[in-house]
C-alpha cells in the first residue's frame, strides 16, 4: 500500500485521492448516496476517480469563477516555467493552490448532487436519466480537461525552446 502512495505522488494524493474520500464520506452523510466501498482495492480506485472528477470541476469551473470574482491573475506560462526551474518551491505552492481549489469544489459538487436528488424526486426522473446525464457530463469534463492539458503541454514545450 505504501508503494502505491509513493508512486502516485503528493499532487495526486492531495488533489485526487483525499478529495475523493472526503466527497464520498460527505455524500453519504449529507445526501444519503452511499459510494463507500468495503473492498479496499475497489475503494482506492473509486475514490481516486471521484477525486479526479472533483479536481476537474475545480479546474474547469471553480478556477475561472474565482479568477473573475477575486480578480486573481496568473503569471504567463513561460514565466512560470522559467521561475520553477530556479525555485523548486513554486511547484509546491501550485500544488497547495490546486488543493484549495479542489477542496472548494467538494461542497459545490455535493450541492449539485443534492439539488439533482431533489429534482429527481419532485420531477419523477427515471433512474436511467441520471446515468445518461452522468456519462454525458464525464465526457464533457474530461474532453475539456484534455484540451486544457494539451494546451499546457504546448505552452511548456514553447517555454523550453
Amino acid at each position: 500500500m505504501e508503494k502505491i502512495f509513493e508512486k502516485i505522488g503528493t499532487y495526486n494524493l492531495f488533489n485526487y485521492f483525499f478529495p475523493g474520500v472526503i466527497f464520498t464520506y460527505l455524500l453519504n452523510s449529507m445526501v444519503k448516496y452511499n459510494l463507500i466501498q468495503s473492498d479496499i482495492i475497489m475503494g482506492l480506485f473509486l475514490y481516486y476517480f471521484i477525486g479526479m472528477i472533483i479536481s476537474r470541476i475545480g479546474s474547469l469551473l471553480i478556477e475561472p469563477a474565482l479568477k473573475r470574482l477575486l480578480k486573481i491573475e496568473f503569471s504567463s506560462y513561460k514565466d512560470y516555467a522559467d521561475s520553477s526551474k530556479k525555485d523548486d518551491k513554486i511547484q509546491l505552492l501550485v500544488e497547495v493552490t490546486n488543493t484549495y481549489r479542489t477542496i472548494i469544489a467538494i461542497p459545490i459538487t455535493i450541492t449539485i448532487v443534492w439539488v439533482y436528488k431533489i429534482l429527481q424526486v419532485y420531477l419523477n426522473f427515471r433512474h436511467e436519466i441520471g446515468w445518461v446525464t452522468l456519462m454525458v457530463m464525464l465526457v464533457i469534463i474530461f474532453s475539456v480537461s484534455y484540451k486544457k492539458q494539451s494546451e499546457y503541454v504546448k505552452k511548456r514545450v514553447e517555454a523550453n525552446k
